[in-house]
């Protein structure tokens, strides 16, 4: 009896390191890493016109876990923020190389570091770990936000280590069906503010019942201020309808 091609493909090792191509093509460790990010708490981000938008799912349902403690969306700079779908153990070593790397550009050329450099350096430091031995993939997808130049930037980094920009997107868990939600009703002309009530609504319609506002995290940037602002919980209750 013939075996599935992907029993076929663990029968003869081509899924125990991740630089071993199968016969068809696949890096199947990089696979089973995409796999982890959709089992991963949603995050959904918007390029707005006049600053960035991300609302993190934190998906916490233990009442004895201090909320605050538990965060999705991070500071990478003053006016660059970070969010991520999969192992968040990975996120946050990603996260702390890109503090480091925003830092030190500040000490070398006295100047905030371009949105578009960081998401190239968690890019690079996620294809890496397909192409050495000894090394597993970054069970993450990375959804960047910032401003530079009076712009909005929102890019977001695949387990690959491929990295495109958005307009709107969503990573983790009913990616697909956030997507869909987004490219029917998503407006260009948004205000930040009303960024995070179309998200909000966006995962109300995808949650349906379980919807609860206290498992929700917002970070906004606006381009006139460049400063991270957050909204956890209770906060967010102003923008739901």
């Amino acid at each position: 009896m013939d075996l599935p091609m992907e029993m076929q493909h663990q029968a003869m090792g081509y899924d125990r390191v991740a630089t071993m191509f199968s016969p068809d093509g696949h890096l199947l460790q990089v696979e089973y890493a995409e796999k982890t990010v959709r089992l991963g708490s949603s995050s959904v981000g918007l390029a707005c016109k006049d600053g960035v938008v991300l609302v993190a799912d934190k998906r916490i349902r233990d009442k004895l876990i201090a909320m605050e403690s538990a965060t999705k969306v991070f500071e990478v700079d003053d006016h660059i923020m970070a969010t991520a779908a999969g192992m968040l153990s990975d996120a946050r070593i990603i996260i702390d190389n890109a503090q480091l790397f925003a830092q030190q550009n500040r000490v070398t050329y006295d100047s905030p570091v371009d949105p578009v450099a960081v998401i190239r350096m968690i890019a690079d430091r996620k294809q890496m770990a397909t192409q050495y031995g000894g090394l597993r993939p970054y069970g993450i997808a990375v959804m960047l936000a910032g401003t530079a130049k009076g712009k909005a930037h929102l890019y977001t980094s695949d387990v690959t280590g491929n990295y495109f920009a958005y307009k709107a997107n969503a990573i983790g868990e009913n990616d697909e069906q956030i997507k869909e939600i987004l490219r029917t009703d998503f407006k260009e002309n948004m205000s930040c503010e009303d960024g995070i009530k179309f998200a909000l609504q966006v995962f109300k319609k995808v949650l349906g019942k379980n919807f609860e506002i206290d498992r929700f995290e917002a970070g906004m940037i606006k381009t006139s201020e460049n400063k991270l602002k957050r909204f956890q919980g209770q906060e967010l209750s102003r923008f739901v309808k």
